[in-house]
């Protein structure tokens, strides 16, 4: 290995290359290496960013080659055949490197499969879906903590999996009982060996098209998850999961609704909620009261049913579930109360990145609403969102890339209510402040509809700014 971090052909061969040094690949390099298996990271960039990450590695002594483009003449010249590659989640499954690597019958596996192969025999709780597994994630994790499990949660909120294996794996420490895991379509694509022990899906809409080419290819890396896990448990209230209900030989459904619709649309609930109470199969008996948790909106109900369906299968009383949910603090950007401020609420829901997650969040409070929108558009149809909007917000503050693109959907749309086009938060807060009381509005909801990547590392930065905007009011 030279000082600039290029292998060269005199280097002990590593047996595994890591491409890509965020993250995700810092923890699965450095999980690989407390695993006693040589590693050679490759990184494309050559930032400030980079670089710190890869003095940080090299001082531990796993070797870094940056500014090395992702191709087959970096593979050839690294004087060696890797015996696998592991792959961070931002590299497209589908990058021509990788698709020459498996031509070469070199094996690619994700760095969430590092993380399953180091923690075998430990159980896993895998949850996937395009909107509501982050708050799943949070409730599980919750619900486990506080019956006294070691439970941590990881994977695409949190540590990586990677990292929380690495950090179980030192001297003085052990294996959790179990581990909550977030895991993303990126994730799920690239680790066709992970079979969790209970596998939860929460709903099904249009997002990443422009990584996986089509709905349904999404949707079939999504289903491969829960083919593969013991317990399957689906959320019935998703229009997708409940039109393919009876693709499922067994699979436990959960509704927010009644237990008769679930019936009418061939569906036999394991949980269902009626006058505020969850009952569960087979007699309907009650089991504690939904109204447990305080996260507002219908959504935030069958992600609670989920979080119990996973409680009793690891034997949790009700009861002690029900004080649990009392306790729950919620979810940072999700539908997150920041402040009442001069009779108005403020909402933190930077995590809806797209039309449906927006449009949740629109069913979930009542208007009349000031909505900030904006950031980077995605695919995805926006008549639901913009239907909320219609029915709730009287007044849309755009900021961002998007601005543009929304302002044409909204006057396509029908919207009748005020639009104001800024360029970031800092002026969007302010001026949303002013329209609320012009336009006496019960909230503020920051529900951007859009990725953040226009102008923050991701929707956490974005969501984190705006909490510190509108502490400042």
């Amino acid at each position: 290995m030279t000082a600039g971090g290029t292998a060269t052909p005199s280097d002990p061969a590593p047996a595994t290359l890591v491409l890509g040094l965020g993250r995700s690949g810092m923890g699965a390099a450095r999980l690989l290496q407390q695993r006693q298996e040589p590693v050679l990271v490759l990184e494309s960039g050559n930032g400030e960013v980079q670089h710190r990450n890869a003095a940080q590695l090299r001082q531990e002594g796993i070797a870094v080659a940056l500014n090395t483009p992702l191709d087959t003449a970096s593979l050839d010249a690294l004087g060696f055949t890797p015996a696998r590659v592991v792959v961070s989640p931002g590299i497209r499954w589908d990058h021509p490197l990788l698709q020459e690597l498996r031509r070469r019958g070199i094996p690619t596996v994700g760095e969430i499969t590092t993380a399953w192969e180091a923690t075998r025999p430990v159980p896993w709780v895998g949850i996937t879906g395009t909107n509501g597994k982050t708050t799943v994630t949070h409730l599980v994790a919750h619900l486990l903590a506080e019956a006294g499990l070691d439970a941590p949660m990881c994977g695409n909120v949190g540590f990586s999996a990677a990292e929380l294996a690495l950090r179980r794996l030192q001297p003085g420490q052990a294996l959790p009982a179990w581990m909550v895991v977030e895991l993303s379509s990126y994730q799920i694509e690239a680790a066709p060996q992970l079979a969790p022990r209970i596998g939860l899906w929460t709903t099904l809409t249009p997002d990443h098209l422009e990584r996986h080419g089509s709905l349904d290819a999404y949707r079939a890396i999504k289903r491969s998850l829960l083919e593969r896990s013991a317990v399957r448990i689906l959320n019935a209230d998703d229009p997708d999961l409940r039109s393919r209900a009876a693709s499922w030989d067994q699979a436990r459904w959960v509704t927010a609704q009644p237990r008769q619709r679930a019936l009418e649309a061939g569906i036999e609930p394991h949980l269902w909620i009626e006058a505020d109470q969850v009952l569960a199969a087979p007699d309907g008996a009650p089991l504690l009261d939904a109204r447990a948790l305080a996260m507002p909106g219908e959504h935030n109900r069958q992600n609670l049913l989920m979080a119990v369906a996973v409680g009793l299968e690891l034997g949790l009383e009700p009861a002690a579930m029900e004080a649990a949910l009392r306790r729950f603090p919620g979810v940072p950007h999700r539908l997150e109360r920041i402040r009442s401020h001069d009779g108005v609420t403020w909402f933190n829901d930077s995590k809806a990145t797209n039309y449906d997650a927006a449009e949740v969040a629109l069913r979930a409070l009542e208007g009349p609403l000031v909505v900030l929108a904006g950031g980077e558009a995605k695919q995805g149809d926006a008549q639901g969102w913009l239907a909320g909007l219609r029915r709730e917000a009287a007044a849309v503050v755009l900021f961002g890339a998007a601005q543009g693109h929304f302002e044409q959907l909204l006057d396509g749309g029908g919207y009748s209510g005020a639009v104001h086009r800024v360029e970031g938060l800092e002026a969007a807060v302010p001026l949303a402040a002013q329209l609320a009381r012009e336009h006496r509005c019960r909230a503020v909801l920051l529900s951007p509809a859009c990725a953040s990547f226009d102008q923050y590392r991701d929707f956490e930065a974005r969501g984190d700014h705006f909490r510190q905007l509108v502490q400042q009011l």
